[in-house]
């Protein structure tokens, strides 16, 4: 599991692979649940700002978006959801995948 600061602004992954090798099968043992991300507004440095990418064995729960406004060259971004389940709320952008 990693979260962290990079070309998403808004992160969880959860089948994170350092150069995509020697991590067959991996399963985060890690649960996440009950994250709130609320009043965030910018550009994304990437089209994909918003990213869930979370563990089959343990998928993420009870994630919520509020007030989430997110660009990228100017226009709205995208959104990716994986196993990942929550609300959104307020004005969502992009569009939420949760």
């Amino acid at each position: 599991m990693c979260l962290y600061w990079g070309p998403n602004p808004i992160l969880i992954d959860q089948n994170y692979c350092p150069g995509k090798k020697n991590c067959p099968g991996q399963a985060s043992g890690v649960k996440i649940s009950d994250v709130t991300y609320q009043d965030i507004h910018g550009t994304s440095a990437t089209e994909l700002a918003v990213k869930f990418d979370c563990s089959r064995k343990y998928p993420c729960t009870g994630i919520k978006l509020q007030d989430v406004k997110l660009t990228y060259d100017n226009k709205p971004a995208e959104a990716s959801c994986i196993n990942a389940g929550g609300v959104a709320s307020g004005m969502v952008q992009p569009t939420s995948c949760l």
